[in-house]
Protein backbone atom coordinates (compact mmCIF):
# COMPACT_ATOMS: atom_id res chain seq x y z
CA UNK A 1 0.00 0.00 0.00
CA UNK A 2 1.23 3.49 -0.89
CA UNK A 3 2.54 5.38 2.17
CA UNK A 4 0.31 8.41 1.60
CA UNK A 5 -2.75 6.17 1.28
CA UNK A 6 -1.76 4.30 4.44
CA UNK A 7 -1.25 7.52 6.41
CA UNK A 8 -4.61 8.77 5.17
CA UNK A 9 -6.28 5.56 6.34
CA UNK A 10 -4.62 5.83 9.78
CA UNK A 11 -5.75 9.47 10.04
CA UNK A 12 -9.30 8.53 9.01
CA UNK A 13 -9.27 5.82 11.67
CA UNK A 14 -7.89 7.85 14.57
CA UNK A 15 -9.34 11.31 13.89
CA UNK A 16 -13.07 10.46 14.35
CA UNK A 17 -12.29 8.86 17.72
CA UNK A 18 -10.02 11.68 18.87
CA UNK A 19 -12.47 14.36 17.72
CA UNK A 20 -15.38 12.93 19.73
CA UNK A 21 -13.18 12.58 22.81
CA UNK A 22 -11.93 16.17 22.29
CA UNK A 23 -15.46 17.56 21.92
CA UNK A 24 -16.48 15.84 25.15
CA UNK A 25 -13.35 17.08 26.92
CA UNK A 26 -13.89 20.69 25.83
CA UNK A 27 -17.58 20.61 26.69
CA UNK A 28 -16.89 19.18 30.15
CA UNK A 29 -14.20 21.80 30.76
CA UNK A 30 -16.65 24.62 29.99
CA UNK A 31 -19.65 22.98 31.60
CA UNK A 32 -18.74 20.32 34.23
CA UNK A 33 -20.64 17.19 33.32
CA UNK A 34 -21.72 14.28 35.49
CA UNK A 35 -21.74 11.12 33.37
CA UNK A 36 -22.86 8.81 36.20
CA UNK A 37 -26.37 8.21 34.86
CA UNK A 38 -25.21 7.99 31.24
CA UNK A 39 -22.48 5.48 32.14
CA UNK A 40 -24.96 3.41 34.13
CA UNK A 41 -27.35 3.36 31.17
CA UNK A 42 -24.51 2.39 28.84
CA UNK A 43 -23.42 -0.50 31.04
CA UNK A 44 -26.97 -1.65 31.82
CA UNK A 45 -28.82 -1.03 28.53
CA UNK A 46 -26.86 0.14 25.50
CA UNK A 47 -23.79 -2.15 25.72
CA UNK A 48 -25.92 -5.26 26.45
CA UNK A 49 -28.08 -4.32 23.45
CA UNK A 50 -24.97 -4.00 21.26
CA UNK A 51 -23.63 -7.35 22.47
CA UNK A 52 -26.94 -9.16 21.94
CA UNK A 53 -27.47 -7.47 18.57
CA UNK A 54 -24.13 -8.77 17.29
CA UNK A 55 -24.35 -12.24 18.84
CA UNK A 56 -27.95 -12.81 17.71
CA UNK A 57 -26.99 -11.97 14.13
CA UNK A 58 -27.36 -14.85 11.68
CA UNK A 59 -23.71 -14.30 10.60
CA UNK A 60 -22.29 -14.68 14.12
CA UNK A 61 -20.83 -18.05 15.15
CA UNK A 62 -18.83 -17.96 18.40
CA UNK A 63 -16.92 -21.14 17.53
CA UNK A 64 -15.07 -19.43 14.69
CA UNK A 65 -13.50 -17.00 17.19
CA UNK A 66 -12.18 -19.52 19.72
CA UNK A 67 -8.55 -19.06 18.63
CA UNK A 68 -8.89 -15.30 19.02
CA UNK A 69 -10.59 -15.60 22.42
CA UNK A 70 -7.78 -17.84 23.68
CA UNK A 71 -5.11 -15.47 22.33
CA UNK A 72 -6.81 -12.42 23.88
CA UNK A 73 -7.00 -14.25 27.21
CA UNK A 74 -3.28 -14.97 26.98
CA UNK A 75 -2.56 -11.28 26.28
CA UNK A 76 -4.58 -10.15 29.32
CA UNK A 77 -3.18 -12.71 31.77
CA UNK A 78 0.33 -12.68 30.28
CA UNK A 79 0.57 -8.89 30.63
CA UNK A 80 -0.08 -9.24 34.33
CA UNK A 81 2.61 -11.87 34.71
CA UNK A 82 5.13 -9.68 32.87
CA UNK A 83 4.38 -6.57 34.93
CA UNK A 84 4.11 -8.19 38.38
CA UNK A 85 7.91 -8.55 38.98
CA UNK A 86 8.39 -4.86 38.06
CA UNK A 87 6.14 -3.63 40.89
CA UNK A 88 8.86 -4.04 43.52
CA UNK A 89 11.36 -2.14 41.36
CA UNK A 90 8.82 0.64 40.72
CA UNK A 91 7.91 0.68 44.42
CA UNK A 92 4.19 0.33 43.75
CA UNK A 93 1.68 -2.23 45.00
CA UNK A 94 0.83 -4.98 42.48
CA UNK A 95 -2.87 -4.40 43.28
CA UNK A 96 -2.43 -0.82 42.05
CA UNK A 97 -0.36 -1.40 38.89
CA UNK A 98 -1.11 -4.90 37.62
CA UNK A 99 -4.89 -4.64 36.92
CA UNK A 100 -4.59 -1.51 34.70
CA UNK A 101 -1.80 -3.21 32.76
CA UNK A 102 -3.98 -6.28 32.19
CA UNK A 103 -7.43 -4.86 31.51
CA UNK A 104 -7.44 -2.51 28.56
CA UNK A 105 -9.86 -0.05 27.01
CA UNK A 106 -11.40 -2.57 24.63
CA UNK A 107 -14.84 -0.94 24.99
CA UNK A 108 -14.58 2.86 24.84
CA UNK A 109 -11.65 2.78 22.44
CA UNK A 110 -11.22 -0.76 21.13
CA UNK A 111 -14.62 -1.27 19.51
CA UNK A 112 -14.76 1.99 17.50
CA UNK A 113 -11.05 1.73 16.63
CA UNK A 114 -11.39 -1.76 15.13
CA UNK A 115 -14.56 -0.80 13.24
CA UNK A 116 -12.95 2.30 11.73
CA UNK A 117 -9.74 0.41 10.88
CA UNK A 118 -11.34 -2.70 9.36
CA UNK A 119 -14.95 -1.75 8.57
CA UNK A 120 -18.37 -2.68 9.95
CA UNK A 121 -17.75 -6.35 9.20
CA UNK A 122 -15.21 -6.35 12.07
CA UNK A 123 -17.86 -5.47 14.68
CA UNK A 124 -18.33 -9.10 15.83
CA UNK A 125 -14.56 -9.45 16.39
CA UNK A 126 -14.44 -6.16 18.33
CA UNK A 127 -17.33 -7.33 20.51
CA UNK A 128 -15.71 -10.74 21.12
CA UNK A 129 -12.47 -9.08 22.25
CA UNK A 130 -14.44 -6.69 24.47
CA UNK A 131 -16.38 -9.55 26.04
CA UNK A 132 -13.21 -11.57 26.66
CA UNK A 133 -11.49 -8.66 28.41
CA UNK A 134 -14.62 -7.68 30.34
CA UNK A 135 -15.36 -11.17 31.67
CA UNK A 136 -11.73 -11.53 32.80
CA UNK A 137 -11.92 -8.11 34.46
CA UNK A 138 -15.02 -8.98 36.44
CA UNK A 139 -13.61 -12.35 37.53
CA UNK A 140 -9.79 -12.39 37.68
CA UNK A 141 -9.56 -8.61 38.08
CA UNK A 142 -12.02 -8.41 40.95
CA UNK A 143 -10.28 -11.31 42.68
CA UNK A 144 -6.88 -9.56 42.38
CA UNK A 145 -8.23 -6.44 44.09
CA UNK A 146 -10.44 -8.23 46.62
CA UNK A 147 -10.03 -12.02 47.00
CA UNK A 148 -13.23 -12.05 49.10
CA UNK A 149 -15.41 -10.63 46.30
CA UNK A 150 -18.45 -12.71 45.32
CA UNK A 151 -17.83 -13.80 41.75
CA UNK A 152 -21.41 -15.10 41.47
CA UNK A 153 -22.49 -11.46 41.21
CA UNK A 154 -20.89 -11.45 37.76
CA UNK A 155 -23.76 -13.63 36.50
CA UNK A 156 -26.24 -10.89 37.42
CA UNK A 157 -24.56 -8.24 35.26
CA UNK A 158 -26.61 -7.11 32.22
CA UNK A 159 -23.65 -7.55 29.84
CA UNK A 160 -23.11 -11.13 31.03
CA UNK A 161 -26.83 -11.91 30.75
CA UNK A 162 -26.85 -10.43 27.23
CA UNK A 163 -23.81 -12.56 26.36
CA UNK A 164 -25.44 -15.77 27.58
CA UNK A 165 -28.68 -14.97 25.75
CA UNK A 166 -26.69 -14.14 22.62
CA UNK A 167 -24.82 -17.45 22.82
CA UNK A 168 -28.08 -19.39 23.13
CA UNK A 169 -29.56 -17.43 20.22
CA UNK A 170 -26.47 -18.08 18.10
CA UNK A 171 -26.29 -21.81 18.83
CA UNK A 172 -30.02 -22.28 18.21
CA UNK A 173 -29.91 -20.33 14.97
CA UNK A 174 -32.92 -18.25 15.96
CA UNK A 175 -33.75 -14.90 14.32
CA UNK A 176 -35.32 -11.80 15.79
CA UNK A 177 -38.52 -10.34 14.39
CA UNK A 178 -37.58 -7.40 12.13
CA UNK A 179 -39.26 -4.79 14.36
CA UNK A 180 -37.52 -6.15 17.48
CA UNK A 181 -34.16 -6.37 15.70
CA UNK A 182 -34.36 -2.70 14.64
CA UNK A 183 -35.15 -1.66 18.24
CA UNK A 184 -32.23 -3.66 19.67
CA UNK A 185 -29.87 -2.43 16.94
CA UNK A 186 -30.80 1.21 17.57
CA UNK A 187 -30.19 0.86 21.31
CA UNK A 188 -26.83 -0.80 20.62
CA UNK A 189 -25.77 1.98 18.24
CA UNK A 190 -25.89 4.45 21.14
CA UNK A 191 -23.17 2.56 23.02
CA UNK A 192 -20.06 3.34 20.96
CA UNK A 193 -20.32 7.16 20.63
CA UNK A 194 -21.41 7.38 24.28
CA UNK A 195 -18.32 5.37 25.32
CA UNK A 196 -16.08 7.85 23.50
CA UNK A 197 -17.91 10.86 24.94
CA UNK A 198 -17.60 9.44 28.46
CA UNK A 199 -13.87 8.93 27.90
CA UNK A 200 -13.49 12.60 26.92
CA UNK A 201 -15.37 13.79 30.00
CA UNK A 202 -13.23 11.56 32.22
CA UNK A 203 -10.08 13.11 30.70
CA UNK A 204 -10.89 16.38 32.50
CA UNK A 205 -9.94 14.73 35.79
CA UNK A 206 -6.36 13.75 34.83
CA UNK A 207 -4.19 13.95 37.96
CA UNK A 208 -0.67 15.02 36.95
CA UNK A 209 0.65 14.78 40.51
CA UNK A 210 1.39 11.11 39.80
CA UNK A 211 2.65 11.77 36.27
CA UNK A 212 5.80 9.64 36.56
CA UNK A 213 3.99 6.34 37.17
CA UNK A 214 1.41 7.44 34.60
CA UNK A 215 4.02 7.90 31.88
CA UNK A 216 5.93 4.72 32.79
CA UNK A 217 2.75 2.64 32.75
CA UNK A 218 1.71 4.39 29.53
CA UNK A 219 4.61 2.59 27.85
CA UNK A 220 4.41 -0.64 29.89
CA UNK A 221 0.74 -1.35 29.13
CA UNK A 222 0.95 -1.55 25.31
CA UNK A 223 4.49 -2.98 25.38
CA UNK A 224 3.58 -5.90 27.66
CA UNK A 225 0.48 -6.67 25.60
CA UNK A 226 2.36 -6.60 22.30
CA UNK A 227 5.15 -8.81 23.68
CA UNK A 228 2.65 -11.47 24.75
CA UNK A 229 0.75 -11.21 21.44
CA UNK A 230 3.93 -11.76 19.39
CA UNK A 231 5.09 -14.63 21.63
CA UNK A 232 1.67 -16.26 21.32
CA UNK A 233 1.68 -15.93 17.54
CA UNK A 234 5.13 -17.49 17.19
CA UNK A 235 4.48 -20.34 19.65
CA UNK A 236 0.79 -21.26 19.52
CA UNK A 237 -0.34 -19.20 16.54
CA UNK A 238 -3.69 -17.88 15.36
CA UNK A 239 -5.01 -17.42 11.80
CA UNK A 240 -3.14 -14.61 10.05
CA UNK A 241 -6.33 -12.58 9.47
CA UNK A 242 -6.85 -12.37 13.24
CA UNK A 243 -3.32 -11.33 14.18
CA UNK A 244 -3.88 -7.68 13.23
CA UNK A 245 -6.94 -7.52 15.50
CA UNK A 246 -4.93 -9.09 18.31
CA UNK A 247 -2.14 -6.52 17.96
CA UNK A 248 -4.60 -3.63 18.16
CA UNK A 249 -6.24 -5.24 21.20
CA UNK A 250 -2.82 -5.73 22.80
CA UNK A 251 -1.73 -2.07 22.41
CA UNK A 252 -4.87 -0.50 23.90
CA UNK A 253 -4.45 1.69 27.01
CA UNK A 254 -5.92 0.82 30.45
CA UNK A 255 -9.71 0.69 30.82
CA UNK A 256 -11.49 3.47 32.72
CA UNK A 257 -13.13 0.72 34.79
CA UNK A 258 -9.79 0.15 36.55
CA UNK A 259 -10.14 3.54 38.21
CA UNK A 260 -13.75 2.88 39.24
CA UNK A 261 -12.78 -0.43 40.86
CA UNK A 262 -9.76 1.14 42.60
CA UNK A 263 -12.00 3.90 43.94
CA UNK A 264 -14.57 1.36 45.15
CA UNK A 265 -11.95 -0.60 47.13
CA UNK A 266 -9.76 2.43 47.98
CA UNK A 267 -6.76 0.87 46.25
CA UNK A 268 -4.71 4.06 45.71
CA UNK A 269 -7.33 5.54 43.34
CA UNK A 270 -5.27 8.70 42.62
CA UNK A 271 -2.37 6.63 41.28
CA UNK A 272 -4.72 4.42 39.27
CA UNK A 273 -6.45 7.52 37.85
CA UNK A 274 -3.09 8.83 36.59
CA UNK A 275 -2.15 5.41 35.18
CA UNK A 276 -5.45 5.13 33.33
CA UNK A 277 -5.90 8.65 32.04
CA UNK A 278 -2.28 9.41 31.11
CA UNK A 279 -2.14 6.00 29.44
CA UNK A 280 -5.17 6.92 27.33
CA UNK A 281 -3.59 10.26 26.40
CA UNK A 282 -0.35 8.54 25.35
CA UNK A 283 -2.27 6.04 23.23
CA UNK A 284 -2.89 8.85 20.71
CA UNK A 285 0.77 8.48 19.73
CA UNK A 286 1.14 4.73 20.23
CA UNK A 287 -1.95 3.40 18.41
CA UNK A 288 -1.12 5.03 15.02
CA UNK A 289 2.29 3.30 15.10
CA UNK A 290 0.63 -0.09 15.53
CA UNK A 291 -1.95 0.75 12.85
CA UNK A 292 0.93 1.62 10.50
CA UNK A 293 2.22 -1.95 10.93
CA UNK A 294 -1.18 -3.68 10.89
CA UNK A 295 -2.69 -1.85 7.91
Amino acid sequence: MDTSVLLSQIFNTVFPLASIVLVAFLYARVRPTDMTVANRLNISVFCPALIFSVMASKDFHITQYLDLILAATAVVLGSGLLIWPLCKWLKISPKTLVPPMMFNNSGNLGIPLIILAFGESALPIAVVLFLTENLLHFTVGMYLINPKSNLLNVLKMPMVIATMLGLVWSFQGWTLAPAVKVSVDMLGQIAIPLMLFALGVRMTSVDFSQWKIGVISGFLCPLSGLIIAVIWQYTVGIPAEYFGYLLIFACLPPAILNYMVAELYQQEPHKVASIVLIGNLMSVGIIPCVLFYVL
